[in-house]
């Protein structure tokens, strides 16, 4: 007998890392980390993406990438985006979120990590 995996409930999730270290170590939250979480939950809404069969924009605590941080995760392919700005944002929700086009140019490279 052949079970179907279960339709997920969200087609993408999008972690946004905004890890703070109040030793001075580097972290996601120095590069406005909040304002682009923000800006993509707000840009996700308006595109009508959000909700059930859509998008979730979540935060997160630490992932471990802060040598490219900023950093976000689409899941469930597991993307792996380092971003400078809103425009990068955009890119990724247009592109992305909304296409399921893989935004090349802002893939964190493979080796970076803590």
């Amino acid at each position: 007998m052949s079970t179907s995996a279960p339709t997920p409930y969200f087609k993408h999730h999008i972690f946004f890392c905004l890890n703070e270290r109040s030793n001075g170590d580097a972290c996601c939250a120095q590069h406005n980390a909040q304002a682009a979480f923000d800006h993509c939950k707000a840009s996700v809404k308006a595109a009508g993406l959000a909700g059930a069969g859509g998008v979730r924009v979540n935060k997160a605590g630490c992932l471990d990438r802060c040598a490219a941080g900023p950093v976000a995760v689409v899941y469930p392919e597991g993307v792996w985006y380092s971003y400078v700005d809103q425009s990068d944002i955009d890119e990724i929700v247009n592109s992305h979120l909304k296409n399921g086009q893989v935004v090349e140019r802002l893939l964190t490279p493979p080796e970076l990590g803590r």
